[in-house]
């Protein structure tokens, strides 16, 4: 099933922007007074409660100008009903009901989607009051929140929460092995279906210069060289500033959600570009997501090379994606057809890495004897102690280590042991979670 998408939709200087960063708990998008100011980033991945979902800023989308305000709007608000499994329609007590609130609460009322009306920017009793006249628009859930202070929105991410399915733990011996799924995601033009014709060679998606050619995600069969695997090719993801049609829009939204269809993302990155935040932001997308990841270099064969440009190009790329840096790199050319087999070969490398389980015997028998020789610290005068170490049965690798202060084990330490299990076991490509639990 592809990830749970929640769109949030109204008319510009709402806070859609601001509600966006709360709920990412990061300040991703510029949030400013002027109108029409989100550029930057659209679309990230939620977590409360345990449970990811994906959400997408529909106001990034939308080309503001007076005249083809009213279409806009309503495009951008049926993109949200069609793409979206929730919708978050945000209004702003301080302006009150506008004519544009009305037009959309319309279309919405008529969606078959869940909506949950959102009211901004009640950060006063004076507020509260005057926020009351949102009863009037007839949607069953409102809730009141400051998303600048945070006040209200935990209440909207419980209910949020409610409506996204369980994540399926995977039972003993119950594993299928469907084939492997592999997508090609990166920025436009950085080579994606020059690579996936180069793979399957043959021309299953249209290659030219013009960025944002590529408009859906599209599925291939590969069974060649005793390999077989999906792979999905999806639309360019791209940045905001170039995105001058709704099917763009469109495109953003099934490259996240395809993201959640795939065991292992292969990112292409643009050689002659350099490393654009634009592809980290992929890439924090895909780790946190749990997805393997391969960074393929494409266009490599143009790029000027004296000795060590290869390896000075990777210590570059990893200090960018830091502090998750245990990922392969492969320097390809799809025209030419350069190493792109050994990028499949990776890939299918990580897609093991991510099924990865290990016997709790050897994990407690090897683990232990790490933390042993380097316990954690002290925690308020009491030894902190770590008796037992198992894997979760869950699609990302996850390891729950049984203490008896859990709550005091610092950051740090978590990445010491993450690192000591990468030292151990082969997770090459593959974010790893680590937890600590009440012994």
């Amino acid at each position: 099933m592809a990830g749970f998408t929640v769109a949030i939709v109204g008319r510009p200087n709402v806070g859609k922007s601001t509600l966006f960063n709360r709920l990412l708990e990061q300040r991703k998008a510029i949030v400013d007074d002027i109108s029409g100011v989100t550029r930057d980033r659209q679309y990230g991945v939620a977590d409360w409660n345990g449970k990811t979902f994906n959400v997408i800023d529909t106001g990034g989308f939308v080309a503001h100008s007076d005249d083809i305000f009213e279409t806009e709007i309503r495009k951008q608000v049926q993109i949200a009903v069609d793409e979206a499994n929730l919708i978050l329609f945000v209004c702003d007590t301080a302006t009150g009901i506008t004519n544009q609130d009305e037009d959309m609460a319309e279309i919405l009322r008529r969606s078959p989607k869940p909506v949950l009306l959102v009211v901004n920017k009640v950060d006063n009793s004076e507020r509260a009051l005057e926020a009351t006249e949102f009863y009037s628009m007839g949607f069953d859930n409102i809730f009141f929140i400051s998303s600048i202070s945070g006040s209200g929105t935990g209440e909207l991410l419980d209910e949020v929460t409610k409506h996204v399915p369980e994540e399926p733990e995977i039972a003993e011996g119950e594993e299928k092995d469907p084939l492997p799924k592999f997508i090609i995601i990166g920025q436009p033009n950085a080579g994606k279906s020059t690579l996936l014709n180069a793979l399957v060679g043959e021309e299953r998606t249209i290659v030219s210069d013009i960025p944002g050619t590529t408009r859906d995600t599209i599925h291939t069969h590969y069974n060649q060289f005793g390999k077989e695997f999906m792979l999905i090719d999806t639309a360019g993801l791209r940045k905001k500033k170039n995105v001058h049609e709704d099917l763009e829009f469109y495109s953003v939204i099934r490259a996240v959600r395809a993201m959640d269809d795939a065991d292992v993302c292969l990112i292409v990155i643009d050689a002659e570009k350099g490393v654009t935040a634009q592809d980290v932001n992929i890439f924090s997308l895909a780790t946190r997501k749990g997805k393997g990841i391969v960074l393929l270099v494409n266009k490599w064969d143009t790029v000027e090379k004296q000795t060590n440009t290869a390896r000075d190009y990777e210590k570059l790329l990893k200090q960018k994606i830091a502090p998750f840096t245990d990922v392969p790199v492969i320097f390809i050319s799809a025209k030419e057809k350069q190493r792109i087999f050994q990028g499949i070969e990776k890939a299918l490398e990580v897609y093991e890495n991510r099924k990865r389980r290990i016997p709790t015997s050897q994990l407690n028998e090897i683990m232990l004897k790490e933390i042993e020789h380097y316990p954690p610290a002290m925690s308020r005068g009491h030894a902190v102690k770590i008796k037992f170490v198992s894997q979760i049965p869950t699609v990302v690798p996850s390891f729950a280590f049984f203490a008896n202060y859990p709550d005091s084990i610092k950051d740090s330490y978590k990445n010491f042991l993450e690192n000591k299990l990468r030292s151990h076991f082969d997770f090459s490509g593959v974010p790893i979670r680590v937890f600590f639990r009440k012994k």
